[in-house]
């Protein structure tokens, strides 16, 4: 069979930096942390205090107020990004709802919904216990309302696989297009983790930054100080799209989805392994999914997530796929100004990626002002740069070994 191009016609997110994409792409340019004390819950006797929180979101500029009370957070931002993105794009009413699909990414799902009711059902009883429990918590459920929302009747499901949730659930939407599955997907990554409860899980594995007293330093990937990745939240969305239905409707393009990679490192339920062997497959698989060399490639979005062991592994995993052209990329982690969204991070960061292209520039890494050693590759620490952009990957890295990852091409008629 005649395999399909996917192309990406829509983009929405909803996130620390911004209720919308220009204005995320905006801040991450300019160089701003969405990074600060927590402010939504106590955490005087928590170790972190500090994490990427959504500021300013109103559900009901996107859901019905009744509908908007029977969903979690995660859900809520989850139905926003894709609104946004499906806006965007313009493809209701030129696509068959049989040949449109959504495919969701989350972590953890509706877990402020599982703390409410574990709180209800422990104080008040078994009776008092929402009936909307189960379907606000249940991590498929956005994917469900989404389809609901939009008439999607093609292909639909939930990817939970930790930090790569969303990275795996856009890898699977570009092949379910490129094989004809679908005509379009909506790919949507969400996450609301930032909770009393999650925070403490992180922060007793000592996963998490305790650098309280400078929250916008916090979170410094590939620096020498680094001390644990920033929780985040929020959400992101992109609309794929067989390429010649959106050249028919005459949709705007903003780029070409060329490449998926997925692998397990098989080694530990956190710990990244330490020579980067997983990360290192999963970028080959990509690249040669491409069919392309690395030398095409010009710039990785990193997972880079300011821990010891992740940016030192996924370094050696760029040096061991690109050889000495590695010390020739540009390398940038949105993470040091974004936090890390979990199972929402691979859907913004392939958005990041998708501008970058199109505007033909990177943003900063920032707060790398110690240089690791064993972190040497060229982070772009100093600002915003022009950058020549044929091909660019996108990383995600997640606890059970997962790895994903994504390339990304200029869109070229």
């Amino acid at each position: 069979m005649k395999l399909k191009r996917v192309v990406v016609t829509g983009l929405g997110t909803i996130n620390p930096l911004g209720l919308n994409v220009e204005d995320t792409w905006k801040n991450l340019c300019e160089g701003k942390s969405g990074i600060a004390l927590v402010t939504n819950f106590d955490v005087e006797d928590v170790a972190s205090k500090i994490a990427g929180q959504v500021k300013n979101f109103d559900p009901l500029d996107y859901i019905d107020p009744k509908e908007a009370r029977r969903m979690d957070r995660y859900c809520q931002f989850a139905i926003a990004s894709a609104t946004q993105a499906i806006e965007n794009s313009g493809i209701i009413g030129h696509v068959d709802p049989d040949k449109l699909g959504v495919i969701s990414g989350t972590g953890i799902g509706g877990i402020q919904t599982f703390e409410q009711q574990t709180k209800v059902f422990l104080t008040r009883g078994p009776r008092k216990v929402s009936p909307f429990f189960i379907p606000m918590m249940i991590s498929n459920i956005s994917a469900g309302r989404i389809a609901i929302k939009f008439n999607a009747r093609c292909i639909n499901f939930n990817v939970s696989s930790a930090c790569t949730s969303s990275a795996n659930a856009i890898g699977e939407s570009y092949r379910a297009i490129k094989y004809g599955a679908a005509d379009a997907v909506i790919a949507v990554g969400s996450e609301a983790a930032v909770t009393r409860f999650t925070l403490s899980g992180f922060s007793v594995m000592r996963a998490l930054s305790t650098r309280n007293d400078s929250p916008e330093t916090a979170s410094r990937p590939f620096d020498k100080e680094r001390d644990g990745f920033i929780l985040a939240e929020g959400a992101a969305a992109l609309v794929l799209e067989e390429y010649e239905l959106a050249k028919a409707r005459g949709a705007k393009i903003y780029g070409e989805m060329v490449g998926y990679g997925a692998t397990c490192d098989a080694f530990h339920i956190t710990m990244p392994a330490p020579s980067g062997e997983g990360g290192a497959h999963s970028m080959r698989n990509a690249i040669e999914d491409a069919g392309i060399s690395p030398e095409d490639v010009q710039y990785i979005n990193a997972h880079g997530t300011s821990t010891p062991l992740n940016d030192k592994s996924e370094t050696q995993a760029v040096k061991t796929v690109f050889g000495d052209y590695a010390y020739k990329l540009k390398v940038n982690s949105s993470k040091s100004m974004l936090g890390h969204g979990l199972g929402a991070a691979g859907a913004l960061e392939s958005i990041i990626v998708v501008k970058s292209i199109l505007d033909q520039k990177i943003h900063p890494t920032i707060n790398l002002t110690t240089p690791d050693p064993e972190c040497d590759l060229d982070y772009n620490p100093k600002g915003t740069i022009p950058l020549v952009i044929e091909h660019a990957i996108s990383n995600s890295f997640g606890f059970g070994g997962h790895n994903a990852t994504l390339v990304f091409k200029r869109y070229d008629d």
